[in-house]
């Protein structure tokens, strides 16, 4: 969600138990400003937190003018000092939906991979490597499956130009309250895979500027997004059941939405079995 309306967004989103003390608001009011002068951002999101057991990560995503290029990603422990990270690779998020169980909160522990995956473990020593997984790269990988799986934006918020890139669509003046309460409104803000398969036909009725993302209404399993109307119908919520902790608001006739993620970091493999 933006760092400019953080206050009133967690105020949106706090139904679901989500938010932050007083004391860590104030703090992301004066290092987030801070962080988009020091890194140059366009625009600078707050993205959320993963609470670990000795403690927790605060994550700020920072843009460009492209908004589909991939956006540097930044953590702290105590909302004031951020530390950029590495870009997700696909070792990281391969050994990182191998680790179970809660974040420790300490970026500098270490997995031991030869209990988590001996093969990968004696791939490393071959290379010269130690057979060890920093909870650091699990952080980086965690944060890019979570915005993968369940980042989303609503229709026509976003406009992609004929030469690719991707901007916000300045005449977007939010959803209706009708086409709100659907999930075919919303789209994944990421690289698009079913569209690639979509006939030519079921292209037909698709505008190439607005409609170019893979929309909900298709998530396996069915059944993995809540949808609730709250402050008396004016907030459109969407909770992930897949990644329980993220949520989505919108403001139906407004430009006011976005998301965000207060969760341990890890998957509900059980959800197929609960629906």
């Amino acid at each position: 969600m933006e760092a400019q309306s953080l206050p009133a967004a967690l105020a949106l989103v706090a139904g679901g138990g989500a938010g932050l003390s007083p004391e860590r608001r104030a703090a992301l009011g004066v290092s987030l400003p801070l962080l988009q002068r020091d890194y140059r951002f366009e625009r600078v999101w707050f993205w959320g937190c993963i609470q670990g057991v000795r403690g927790a990560y605060y994550i700020a995503e920072g843009l460009g003018p492209d908004r589909a290029a991939p956006r540097s990603r930044l953590y702290s422990l105590n909302c004031l000092e951020w530390s950029l990270l590495t870009p997700a690779t696909k070792e990281m998020l391969a050994l990182a939906e191998q680790v179970k169980g809660r974040f420790q909160g300490d970026p500098s522990f270490e997995y031991n991979l030869a209990e988590i995956n001996p093969e990968a473990a004696a791939a490393l020593i071959e290379s010269g490597k130690e057979p060890v997984f920093k909870e650091e790269a699990r952080l980086i990988a965690t944060i890019e499956q979570i915005d993968r799986a369940v980042g989303i934006v609503p229709r026509g918020a976003f406009v992609k130009t004929p030469l690719g890139s991707v901007h916000e669509n300045r005449h977007f003046e939010g959803l209706s309250l009708v086409e709100a309460k659907k999930l075919s409104s919303y789209f994944h803000f990421t690289d698009p895979v079913n569209l690639k398969n979509k006939t030519l036909l079921e292209k037909a009725d698709l505008d190439p500027s607005t409609d170019f993302l893979d929309s909900l209404e298709h998530d396996i399993p069915r059944g993995s997004w809540s949808i609730h109307l709250e402050k008396g119908g004016a907030v459109v919520v969407l909770r992930s059941l897949l990644w329980l902790g993220l949520t989505f608001y919108h403001m139906p006739m407004t430009k006011q939405f976005g998301y965000v993620y207060f969760g341990t970091g890890e998957k509900n493999l059980d959800l197929p079995f609960m629906l």
